[in-house]
């Protein structure tokens, strides 16, 4: 019999996730983990693969607030340790290997709003290594970030990232950066592109990238899924796809991906306003690798969520098959066991 661990007081969630909030579906599947609530309002999550010992692997995650932070959870769902204060962190993800002193090391960057910036933390110590932030969007005057996803070159291990804003013109919506060493100690970026067509509906601030693909997704609120090259070098910024524009109750939010093999898998958007996932493979369909029909809606008990993140990996316990983790109205992460997801997938369940 599995036993779901939850952290998070009847009390918090009753006062977080008010009447006026989505309904969990009676058909919900239930995490098996729901982290210690944080002070404000989560956002975002990304799973840090632990190198040595996957089942020390470690969640982080964002306390969107002027008074906010990274937050970081072991996979049993307790918070061991908070970043410094951040002035409204949005979105974060994670990458391995950057070159900074000539070592290697893992990082996670994510936006601060109030700032203008975007943060760079050593992980999984979660120490800055920005010298106080990079400005971001400079010269605009539309900045606002939001949304952040980073991108591993496979060829050369080059890191970029890039960053949506609340608002912005259609075609250059997103700048993406390339991070290097500053040769201070800290880690600098260059605007090596701007790019990203907007319906002008709402907003932009998911972004996923798949470094084996080479493609960036993201999600045009209120409108549907995109998808560009995820290369500069590639000096293609044309639009490749545009789907997930039929199904949603109101906003496209989160995305996350799920890697079968190198090339195969699923794509997971949030149904924000009705507390589910719409599924898509990976590597399209027909033949086509710009198709993306949906595969399965799966409910979850995540309530209106922002941002995901999902591992194939095996982490132990109740995570041997992988893990997904989704952000939650109440202040908390929900961890699920990744063969929950499979077998509604398999079974083509909407």
């Amino acid at each position: 019999m599995r036993k779901t661990l939850i952290i998070c007081s009847a009390a918090i969630a009753a006062a977080s996730c008010g009447s006026h909030l989505a309904a969990i579906r009676p058909d919900a599947i239930k995490p098996a983990v729901v982290t210690q609530p944080t002070p404000h309002d989560t956002d975002d999550p990304a799973i840090w693969i632990n190198p040595a010992d996957a089942t020390k692997s470690l969640v982080i995650g964002t306390d969107k607030d002027s008074d906010g932070g990274i937050f970081m959870y072991d996979l049993s769902g307790k918070i061991i340790k908070k970043s410094i204060t951040l002035k409204r962190p949005n979105n974060v993800d994670l990458a391995y290997g950057l070159i900074l002193n000539g070592k290697k090391i893992d990082i996670a960057v994510t936006t601060e709003r109030e700032t203008n910036k975007i943060r760079i933390f050593s992980l999984p110590d979660l120490e800055p290594i920005d010298n106080g932030g990079i400005a971001v969007f400079e010269g605009e005057l539309q900045r606002d970030p939001m949304g952040v996803s980073l991108y591993t070159r496979p060829q050369d291990k080059a890191i970029f990232v890039v960053v949506g804003r609340k608002t912005g013109p259609s075609g250059t919506y997103l700048w993406q950066y390339q991070l290097s060493d500053s040769g201070n100690g800290t880690v600098a970026a260059t605007v090596v592109r701007k790019f990203g067509n907007f319906s002008g509906k709402k907003e932009i601030e998911a972004i996923a990238v798949d470094n084996e693909l080479g493609f960036i997704y993201y999600c045009d609120e209120g409108a549907g899924i995109r998808k560009y090259m995820a290369d500069p070098a590639a000096k293609n910024d044309t639009e490749l796809a545009f789907f997930g524009t039929t199904g949603f109750k109101q906003d496209n939010e989160g995305i996350a991906i799920y890697k079968s093999t190198n090339s195969t898998g699923y794509i997971l958007v949030s149904n924000q306003q009705a507390n589910t996932f719409m599924v898509y493979p990976r590597e399209g369909a027909n033949g086509n690798p710009d198709d993306y029909p949906l595969l399965a809606e799966i409910p979850t008990s995540t309530i209106e969520c922002d941002g995901a993140d999902v591992t194939k990996v095996n982490l132990g316990g109740v995570f041997n098959k992988g893990m997904f983790v989704a952000m939650s109205n109440g202040m908390t992460f929900h961890f699920y066991e990744w063969n929950t997801l499979q077998a509604l997938i398999d079974a083509g369940k909407k």
